[in-house]
């Protein structure tokens, strides 16, 4: 489903009873874990709900839908998709898997850091995007754990800095729906999961501007002719950035997540930067 979600949403509904896939999964996403839930659903023959932002990319909500989900639309500006998701779950009985504070989600997407570390050996450091922070928390602790020297510097935006902001004070930041053309990373906060797990395993945290980003997803289209979405990309732009603190030795950087729609890529092909 073109994004490193597969990885946490197939190992967390893998792992429910009998009883449990019976009753169904419900999540909350703007794309990319919907359809990653989808998806699984789908292979493992289990029911599955999604609440999804009203202002969603096209393309994610009809490839979940696709994939045999139910999607739920909402208003960000005036509703909580938690909340919804929450009051479903009551009302059904289906299990709730969020999209990155979940043990099981982390531990799925975990095993990309994994694979990299397993077929390149080891690294110097390693450039992971961050958004709710389960792909980050999850590469940490497989890094830590396979390759101990190797660095690992979380990537989010400049208008998304939440994380950023949480991992250098100690203390949870929020921002609620920031305006980064990465969509992925709007969530607001890290979670009560991967803060503390970002904290312990992560060695520190970059960020970027939105110009940093469009730079980086016109450079993989143009030059490693790969289409990869914003949120994707943000590994990618801190090392465009040459800082010397990011290109010490060997550097390897995740590209995340391809789910990007037509006109939002020729915008950004288009502009001029």
């Amino acid at each position: 489903m073109g994004a490193f979600k597969f990885r946490g949403a197939y190992n967390a509904v893998s792992r429910l009873s009998d009883a449990q896939k019976a009753r169904g999964v419900i999540t909350f996403s703007s794309g990319n874990h919907a359809q990653a839930i989808a998806l699984s659903g789908k292979l493992l023959g289990v029911e599955t709900k999604v609440v999804m932002p009203d202002d969603a990319p096209e393309t994610k909500r009809v490839a979940t839908e696709a994939y045999g989900a139910k999607v739920i639309g909402y208003d960000p500006q005036k509703e909580s998709r938690e909340s919804i998701a929450t009051a479903l779950q009551a009302e059904t009985g289906c299990t709730l898997i969020p999209p990155y504070n979940h043990m099981d989600v982390i531990a799925g997407q975990g095993t990309a850091a994994l694979e990299l570390i397993t077929e390149t050996g080891g690294l110097d450091a390693l450039l992971v995007p961050c958004g709710g922070g389960g792909l980050l928390s999850g590469s940490a602790i497989a890094v830590k754990a396979s390759a101990p020297a190797c660095r690992v510097l979380g990537v989010e935006p400049e208008l998304a800095d939440d994380a950023t902001r949480s991992f250098r004070t100690g203390r949870l930041h929020t921002v609620h729906n920031p305006p980064t053309i990465a969509d992925g990373t709007r969530t607001p906060s890290l979670g009560s999961i991967t803060f503390p797990l970002v904290r312990q395993f992560v060695d520190d945290m970059l960020t970027v501007s939105e110009r940093d980003i469009i730079a980086a997803v016109q450079f993989l289209f143009y030059r490693t002719k790969l289409v990869v979405e914003p949120s994707g990309a943000l590994g990618v732009a801190a090392l465009l950035k040459k800082d010397k603190a990011v290109l010490q030795g060997k550097v390897g950087v995740i590209i995340s997540g391809g789910n990007i729609d037509g006109p939002t890529m020729t915008r950004i092909l288009e502009s001029k930067i």
